[in-house]
């Protein structure tokens, strides 16, 4: 039985580490002894905006983002197109869109997509808010801007078909060139998210 080495502050923070995404046990060790080395530089001034954010930070009620303000600075912001929502299936997604600067439009985080398989139903994402933001009238398009897998384009449909019941006008339209089938969002360059937000397809009804 391997001898334990260091203090359990020390195991706790290792711990803690590798449960955040693309850090196993190996690499949380690493950038735990590395906040250790440089605990001036490092490790204080992250503990603090660790706290800032867990006191700070908000979900956004009307679309889903993350900000310290609700509503978020970009369902604020006065120079978007509101009348232009790109649906997403999460806020990883939106701040990919955000980094490539793809359209000026607003946004909706779905939480997700539709997987039966796992339980995850209509009612377990926003779907709901985001026809009640689209049954409001002040919506001209939807961008389905979700991953080009099986489930999220079983949730394009689903919001496609549900948007067309509600005979309003409003054009659902769906990424296009440069999306490879199985490919996520938040691993795409900036040009081919632009490419696609541009080549945007309609989708349904």
């Amino acid at each position: 039985m391997a001898k334990r080495v260091t203090g359990p502050e020390i195991e706790k923070l290792i711990q803690l580490l590798a449960k955040v995404p693309g850090l196993g046990p190996r690499s949380a060790r690493r950038a735990a002894l590395h906040l250790i080395k440089k605990r001036d530089q490092l490790m204080g001034p992250l503990s603090g905006a660790m706290q800032d954010a867990y006191d700070k930070v908000k979900i956004c009620t009307t679309c889903g983002n993350v900000d310290t303000s609700d509503p978020c600075t970009i369902c604020t912001d006065p120079t978007r197109d509101q009348g232009l929502v790109i649906v997403v299936e999460d806020v990883g997604d939106l701040w990919a869109l955000e980094r490539a600067a793809a359209l000026n439009a607003a946004y909706h985080v779905l939480g997700g997509t539709l997987s039966p398989l796992d339980g995850i139903g209509p009612d377990d994402l926003t779907i709901d808010k985001l026809i009640e933001r689209v049954a409001a009238g002040d919506v001209s398009e939807i961008v389905l801007a979700v991953n080009a897998t099986v489930e999220g384009q079983t949730t394009a449909h689903y919001i496609a078909d549900r948007i067309a019941d509600l005979d309003k006008g409003v054009t659902v339209s769906g990424l296009a060139h440069g999306v490879p089938v199985g490919g996520e969002l938040d691993y795409l360059d900036d040009g081919t998210l632009t490419a696609a937000m541009k080549a945007r397809r309609p989708i349904g009804g």
